[in-house]
């Protein structure tokens, strides 16, 4: 294809994504040189298209460089950097390189098969201005920094110290304490609750383990032990009023002639707890209704789910995003015109597979499945273990007694009542804090892409301290003498004095608080690599994990060159590194320039309102705040907010 021509559909890409593909004045300078070697004049309208995208814009300023560019010349840049410029900003176009000039450093190649991508990456590798590098990729699962594990010094309550001994390297005690934490939950439902943004949050969490084969994550099957007795019970109880209905059914339909005055057997529920993933979407449907909303999957290969949800009569993936918010859910069968909903669901998801499974289960980051998962990844063993170390001991056996011991405490609390976990003024500060610096680091090194995982770690790490104060209070021999427990102050004098409490203020120790808030930082490191999985075929993309561990290391204030001395002892190439430096600085300056501007638009508004030209001031300087919003990509619901002052303004003026 002609350059002018891959220019064309390139400035239509661009435009299509209101990306600002050259941010900084070197990019700026780099596109107008890229564009006028190979297409002289005829690129000028381009360029200055894909310039306007700039909040920085500058109509007279922007002709004059292209001027001169054709003018001066660059040789040593081709059109191939602007095809670049777009993909680092997410806006992939494959150009092929007619192949007649070849770049300086570079060796003229043949027209085929050669693309733009591969060929700036090595102009730019060899050249001291690294700023349009290309991330290293890798054909491997792994991050160069080893993943966090959670602190290993603290002290949980039982049964989940007793659970994790049984692990035999940091990672898979993690997966163990996960596991653990997202069976009990499950088991609670809507007994236990905590109130976060506005709405009652239950315990009931989505997991994703990953790993590459024979990595240990086998041992999630050992927790589901924890809840089989209980999921039994409830079988057993199914059972026997399914014994009872048949024979009240047989006698029903003994009745002959008299049947019309006898009231017909009603079918029971098919209640259970432990739903199977290889279902359809009916039927996981069914399955929750007939539990009242309640239950969990736990399946040991992500595949198995994976197959249901892209199968064509499979597809609940909507019900999984649904239970993560405990919305309601409903369906309807045409053939007999039958209707069911239930209005809460408390359904919770344990799962593992491989790190190609991922994809599999999650296609794409804007997928809601995505942001509502705890991940965890677990690193691949590099040396044999002795299995025999274990002096013949059977696992399960622990893990059923330990099942069996849950069984009874759940008595316990849903006896009790409801119980709704509350955090002191103290711990909502810090909690606060935490996740508002963890959102502004991800905004810096991911852009939006992470933005919604935070958000819902947040839930999640509620949720884990629900799990964990529970826990603790029921260490107790009588919830009512627990000192983590207190009546909710509605309940009447005479319940307390006859002591029926069926609601009750749960408080969570600082020790397990700071404990739980410490596996957030943690858990936001593991997702961020599983990012890195996204939204390829296989697994070819490395860095996500690595930015972000590169950026922890270093302190609020630091230098361009040690960021790249502390990427170079990190293992990530000094290109690399200089391309996130550059991405993290724009996306820094975006948010102040959209900062800046909100403020100063608030000011001309108030101001305005003196002036007898009001409407028209604040009319035009809304449109120009949400034309420049809009240029850097701002969010919609701000370019919402300047147009709810102006028609609040409009309101006063009377337009």
């Amino acid at each position: 294809m002609e350059p002018l021509s891959s220019l064309h559909l390139l400035t239509e890409a661009v435009r299509n994504a209101g990306a600002d593909i050259a941010p900084t004045y070197q990019e700026y300078i780099q596109l107008a040189f890229a564009i006028a070697t190979d297409c002289g004049e005829a690129g000028r309208q381009d360029f200055l298209a894909l310039c306007s995208l700039s909040p920085k814009y500058d109509h007279r300023a922007a002709e004059q460089l292209f001027s001169n560019a054709l003018k001066t010349g660059h040789n040593d840049v081709h059109i191939g950097t602007a095809f670049h410029l777009a993909e680092l900003c997410g806006v992939k176009i494959e150009y092929e390189n007619p192949g007649t000039v070849g770049t300086v450093g570079t060796e003229v190649r043949p027209p085929s098969g050669t693309h733009t991508r591969t060929r700036v990456k090595e102009v730019y590798s060899q050249e001291k201005n690294d700023f349009s590098c290309e991330e290293e990729t890798s054909s491997g699962s792994a991050p160069l920094s080893p993943l966090p594990t959670f602190d290993k010094n603290i002290r949980w309550p039982y049964p989940l110290e007793h659970i994790m001994s049984c692990a035999t390297s940091d990672a898979q005690s993690d997966v163990l304490l996960l596991g653990a934490l997202n069976v009990l939950g499950a088991t609670m439902g809507p007994h236990v609750r905590c109130a976060y943004g506005g709405k009652m949050v239950s315990p009931c969490m989505q997991t994703f383990t990953s790993a590459n084969s024979a990595s240990g994550k086998g041992v999630l099957s050992l927790v589901r032990l924890l809840v089989e007795p209980f999921h039994d019970e409830i079988r057993k109880q199914v059972a026997e009023r399914m014994v009872c209905y048949q024979r009240d059914k047989a006698k029903y339909d003994a009745l002959g002639k008299e049947r019309a005055k006898a009231e017909i057997p009603t079918l029971p529920p098919n209640k259970m707890f432990l739903i199977s993933g290889n279902n359809t979407g009916t039927g996981i449907l069914q399955n929750l209704m007939d539990s009242d909303g309640i239950g969990l999957i736990c399946e040991s290969e992500a595949d198995t789910i994976s197959s249901a949800i892209g199968s064509d009569y499979g597809h609940w993936s909507d019900t999984l995003r649904k239970a993560f918010d405990h919305d309601r859910v409903a369906y309807n069968r045409r053939t007999d015109r039958e209707y069911r909903e239930v209005k809460k669901t408390y359904l919770s998801v344990l799962i593992s597979g491989t790190p190609s499974q991922v994809k599999s289960l999650i296609p794409t980051a804007e997928n809601g499945l995505f942001s509502r998962q705890i991940f965890y990844y677990m690193p691949s063993i590099r040396q044999w273990q002795n299995q025999f170390d274990r002096n013949d001991r059977n696992l399960e056996e622990p893990f059923t007694k330990m099942g069996v011991e849950w069984k009874e405490k759940l008595k316990i609390i849903y006896m009790g009542g409801i119980f709704t976990l509350h955090l002191s003024d103290g711990q909502k500060e810090e909690f606060n804090r935490l996740f508002s610096q963890l959102f502004t680091r991800s905004e810096l090194t991911n852009g939006s892409e992470m933005s919604g995982s935070v958000a819902r770690l947040a839930i999640n790490i509620c949720r884990i301290m629900e799990v964990v104060a529970m826990l603790r209070m029921l260490e107790s021999e009588d919830i009512a003498t627990s000192p983590h427990l207190s009546p909710d102050p509605g309940t009447s004098a005479d319940n307390l004095k006859d002591h029926i409490v069926s609601l009750w203020n749960l408080d969570i120790t600082e020790d397990d608080f700071h404990a739980v808030l410490s596996m957030a930082e943690c858990l936001y490191r593991h997702a961020t690599h599983i990012l890195s999985f996204l939204p390829a075929t296989e697994v070819t993309r490395r860095g996500n994990a690595d930015r972000d561990a590169l950026v922890q290391c270093m302190k609020k204030r630091f230098t361009r060159i040690e960021f790249l001395q502390k990427a170079e002892e990190m293992g990530i190439k000094t290109a690399t590194a200089s391309t996130w430096l550059k991405r993290m600085l724009k996306n820094a300056k975006a948010k102040k320039a959209t900062a800046s501007v909100i403020d100063k638009i608030t000011h001309n508004l108030d101001s305005a309102i003196q002036h007898r030209d009001a409407p028209k001031l604040a009319y035009r300087a809304v449109r120009d705040a949400q034309r420049h919003l809009t240029n850097c990509k701002a969010r919609r619901e701000k370019v919402q907010k300047l147009q709810a002052i102006f028609d609040d303004m409009a309101a006063k003026a009377k337009i």
